[in-house]
């Protein structure tokens, strides 16, 4: 993996964020954690080859992804329309809940049956993500899966 191709500090912008219950808290501490783990994360058209720093936020239905550089200096916002992943958010958001609910009454067999609905609409989702992000940010698909956790807790609305 390039070291010089990744992030290496993430933020959520809080004041998107309006409400977050513990399971969902664990989903944003455990998507960080593994997202600067290991990641790889290359913006294109930039003059700087990184690391980076990312603050994720919404803004007029947009993700914006600020960039900073090692020492904070920003370098620019990566724009992606939300709209296409409505569908997708509100599908992962409703497997979540039964997955949650699962696990606290459920058989094994039932959690393993709705975690791997669970995996396969976040591989759905990270697939949209790097999709809609050609061009202008190329990652892997681990990353794109990461990625996809965090803005889905931007999205909590309740």
């Amino acid at each position: 993996m390039e070291t010089s191709h990744r992030i290496i500090a993430i933020t959520l912008d809080e004041r998107t964020v309006l409400w977050r219950n513990a399971d969902v808290e664990q989903e944003r501490r455990v998507a960080i954690f593994d997202l600067l783990e290991g990641n790889s994360f290359r913006p294109l058209g930039l003059d700087h080859d990184g690391p980076y720093r990312l603050t994720l936020r919404v803004e007029e239905g947009r993700l914006a992804m600020d960039l900073a550089d090692e020492g904070g200096r920003a370098l620019g916002t990566v724009y992606l329309g939300l709209a296409p992943f409505r569908r997708i958010v509100r599908e992962y958001f409703a497997i979540c809940d039964s997955y949650y609910r699962a696990i606290r009454q459920a058989s094994p067999s039932a959690i393993e049956t709705i975690d791997m609905a669970r995996r396969g609409i976040h591989n759905e989702a990270a697939t949209l993500l790097l999709e809609r992000l050609e061009g202008k940010v190329e990652m892997d698909f681990d990353t794109a899966r990461r990625l996809f956790t965090l803005i889905c807790v931007l999205h909590i609305r309740q």
